[in-house]
C-alpha cells in the first residue's frame, strides 16, 4: 500500500522520514511526522511542509517557500536548491504535526513558527556557509595534492 491509498482509507499517517533534507527539524531514525491528506481543493501556505510526488514517484517532504498560482515552490530544511513547478495535483499531504526527540510539536505551536520563518530567513547565509565550506575544503585539497 502506497502512502495516497494509506491516506484516501486513513486521513492521517505516522511516519518516519528518510533522508536528511529536513535537517535539523527532522532526523532519521529518530523522529516523525504526522500529515494529513490534502483536501480537495485546499490550497497550502508559505511554511507548510508538505509531503509531494516527484515524478516517476518518489515521495518528497519539504517546506513551501512560495506559492504561485498554479502550484508552489518547495525547499528542504537541509537544501541548497529549490524546486519550482511543483503543480498543486502533486502534492498529496500537508504535516500536523512531528515528534522530535520524543515530543510531539504541533505546526500552530509558536516556537515551531518561529523556526521555519528564521530558519528560511537565514537561508541566503546557510547557502553562502556551504558553498564557503566546500571552497576551502577543495583548496585544501588541492594543496594536500601539491
Amino acid at each position: 500500500m502506497n502512502i495516497e491509498q494509506y491516506l484516501s482509507d486513513h486521513d492521517s499517517l505516522v511516519y518516519s522520514n528518510k533522508g536528511v533534507s529536513m535537517l535539523p527539524m527532522l532526523r532519521q531514525g529518530r523522529d516523525l511526522m504526522i500529515v494529513r491528506r490534502k483536501r480537495e481543493g485546499e490550497r497550502l501556505k508559505k511554511y507548510d511542509v508538505a509531503i509531494y510526488i516527484r515524478p516517476p514517484h518518489d515521495y518528497v517532504l519539504h517546506r513551501i517557500i512560495r506559492v504561485d498560482e498554479d502550484g508552489y515552490v518547495f525547499l528542504g530544511d537541509n537544501c541548497e536548491n529549490k524546486e519550482y513547478g511543483i503543480r498543486e495535483e502533486q502534492v498529496i499531504a500537508v504535516m500536523t504535526a512531528f515528534v522530535h526527540k520524543g515530543k510531539q510539536i504541533e505546526v500552530n505551536n509558536k516556537g515551531y513558527i518561529f523556526y521555519s520563518r528564521f530558519w528560511y530567513f537565514v537561508y541566503p547565509l546557510r547557502r553562502m556557509c556551504r558553498r564557503s565550506k566546500r571552497f576551502i575544503k577543495n583548496i585544501i585539497k588541492s594543496i594536500g595534492r601539491k
